[in-house]
Order: C-alpha cells, then structure tokens, then sequence
C-alpha cells in the first residue's frame, strides 16, 4: 500500500523537506502488513501537517501549519504531485484540511487564531474564495453569561449533575466547586482563554462539525450561500480540550479532548439538537501528568476506538458498547514511536507515526481483544504528522 505522509520542515523546527511516500509491503499490497519503507518526496514544500484527498479528482490538499494557508497538489505521477494554484491564505497555525463529500468546497481549521474557513473548489480542484465562519465565544466566559445577570451556573450544574447519574456525573463542569470563580472572571487580569480550531468532519445530511480546543467547543455548522452558518454548540469540560472526532456507524460522534485525556460520545436527539452521552478517560490509571492526546480512530468493526497519547508514547484502546453511547477504557500500549501524532487503521495493522522520532511503526491489532500488539515493522521517516492512504 501507498500512503503520503505530512509532516514538519525547518520552518516548524521539523526535519521533513515535503510530503513524502510511504510504502507498507507491495505497493500493490491491500494490507498493511508489510515491511515499511520511506520512499522520500513526492511534493516539496512547506510544513504540510495535514493532508486531505479530493473525493473524485487525483488532487490532494496540504494544510501548510506555518504559512497559514491551504495548498492544492495535482498527481502527475505514480510518486509524483504539483502545485495546483497558489496557496490559499486561511489563518494562523491552519493545521487541518478536509474536503465535502460533493468536491465543491473544502474546510480549513486554524489553531492560531480560532478560524474556520470555507473555501470553494472550481471543476480542476483549485481552491479559493476562503470565507471564515463566525468566530466562537468562550462558554465559560463572560460572553456567555451576557445578559442573563441571575443565571446560577452552581445550581445548573447540581441539577445536571443529579440528572447525568454517577455514570455521566464528571462530565458535567464543576461550577459549583466551593472554589469555583464567577464564570468571566480572570485572576490577577489575566487574559481571555483563545479560540483553537482544530478539526472540521462532515457528517452525514449536510451538518458539519467542528472543534475548538481552547475554548473546549464542539460547533455544529451547515453550508450557506456564502460560508458557513452555524446551528449548534456543545460545551465539554472546561479544560478539556476537544482535538479530534470520528463518525461512528452507530450515529454517534467521538471526540477525543487533547489536555484532558478522554473520549466523549455526542448523540443527536430527535430534534436533531446533540448532546453528550458518554465519556471515558483513555486509560484506567495509566495516563501520565503533562500527557495529551492526538488522534481519534475507530476498528474496522466499529467495537473499539485508538487514541494516541503523546508523553508516555502510547496508544490506547477504549471499547464501544450498548448502542454506542457507552465506552469503556481497554488497554493502553507501548505505541513503538516518540509522540504518535497520528495513525491510522488498516486491515489487522495500525500506522503510527511517530513525530519526534521520525519514523512510522506498523503494530499487529489482535483480532479477539482488539488491543494492538508490539511493533511488527518501522522505518525512518522525517518529522511525521499525517498518514493518508492513496491508490
């Protein structure tokens, strides 16, 4: 199998030069079980941290993280791809791509500066127009409470709490902590907390979700005439920090929070209006202070979620169960890499890439526990950040 891979150049303090090929076995080979191999560039350019495919066109985009901007590559070769266009400005940090199911547009997440952007693709792929959609407001702030002087966040959040049962009970924010500041209030004149987007997912019937990680949102947007116009928030713990999401079969929508370290399940009632359902730290006990999480992705059954878990270098398995409002921690293993920023599942392997160890680990996934096993193959790799399969 093929796959290109993102990753870090000088300007990001990174060692890759482009986006780069992986081979895993053949590259004829459907599995992912083979021997690895870094086969080097097949695009050169700057920090390219995210990369996201056309649906129908041979065309891929990069999120260029340091340049803010979104890049579109032509395939012109079996291992090579050029500039479609010029790069299209989106924001600070952009540090995520993806593109509608329909081709028409794509989404750029910025982490520097909190921006959501649409952009629209003409019938080449190029793309261009970009649009930000409105900016968030921090939910524990003062803009959230504007307005409504008597709202008591304390007896909100008893209430929610009684209503969530033991089971639910942490998920809901602790405002009626005896410590507990104001909502709004800043200590010492501190600065308000930042707007970090980190991820947008297409979900099915044209909504569109979002994450904010520093604001700890996760904002649900349909298309408009011109941009994005939006329909929903769900406020996580504050301070857990919402990175990444995956669409599970069941309806239900995953979302794995970076400083926190746990797994949320959002459900959508039958008003459409979603909620949270479900959460689970990833490891029972095994995380470690100043350890954060990074992606989010699911067994090809559906029954288990893989967290990557920067720090201690590891990756954990959490378990679907019910109707996929349950999850429950499994195991948390040695992932093979120094700071797994991301990986993928393929077949019985999962891809790790490992950023500050440039290289990528292949591990066996057990096919009763669902829990992956030690490295079965690795290869050196510059500064690795995305894996994405490719024909």
């Amino acid at each position: 199998m093929r796959f290109l891979l993102g990753g870090y150049t000088a300007d990001m303090d990174g060692a890759a030069s482009g986006i780069g090929m992986l081979l895993a076995g053949a590259a004829d080979d459907g599995s992912a079980g083979g021997p690895l191999t870094f086969a080097g560039d097949v695009a050169a350019t700057d920090s390219p941290s995210w990369l996201a495919p056309h649906p129908t066109l041979d065309v891929v985009y990069a999120a260029l993280e340091a340049r803010g901007a979104v890049q579109a590559f032509r395939r012109t070769g079996e291992a090579s791809f050029v500039p479609l266009g010029e790069a299209v400005p989106a924001g600070e940090a952009t540090c995520h791509v993806a593109v509608a199911p329909d081709g028409a547009s794509l989404l750029a997440a910025c982490w520097g500066d909190g921006r959501v952007v649409r952009m629209r693709l003409d019938a080449a792929g190029r793309p261009s127009s970009p649009v930000a959609a409105p900016p968030a407001a921090d939910p524990y702030g003062s803009d959230a409470t504007a307005g409504a002087p008597d709202l008591d966040l304390a007896a909100a959040a008893r209430a929610l709490r009684e209503a969530a049962g033991a089971e639910y009970a942490h998920l809901v924010p602790d405002h009626d902590a005896p410590d507990a500041a104001p909502a709004g209030d800043a200590e010492d004149g501190a600065s308000a907390r930042p707007s970090r987007a980190h991820q947008t997912v297409f979900l099915p019937g044209g909504l569109i979700a979002s994450t904010d990680m520093g604001l700890d949102l996760v904002r649900f947007w349909r298309t408009a005439a011109n941009g994005l116009r939006p329909v929903q928030q769900v406020a996580l713990p504050k301070g857990s920090g919402p990175r990444h999401m995956v669409f599970h079969p069941s309806g239900h929508l995953y979302v794995v929070a970076e400083l926190s370290c746990e797994v949320f399940a959002l459900a959508a009632s039958a008003d459409g209006t979603w909620r949270v359902v479900g959460g689970t730290p990833v490891g029972a006990g095994g995380v470690l202070p100043g350890d954060t999480a990074a992606e989010l992705a699911t067994s090809r059954d559906g029954e288990f979620l893989y967290a990557g878990v920067r720090g201690s270098n590891t990756i954990a398995t959490v378990r679907v169960r019910g109707s996929g409002e349950t999850l429950s921690p499994v195991a948390l293993v040695d992932s093979g890499v120094e700071w797994p920023r991301h990986h993928v599942v393929v077949r019985d392997a999962l891809l790790v890439a490992g950023q500050r160890s440039d290289e990528v680990a292949s591990l066996t996934l057990d096919v009763r526990t669902g829990v992956p096993g030690r490295v079965r193959h690795r290869t050196a790799a510059p500064s690795p950040t995305c894996l994405l399969p490719i024909a």
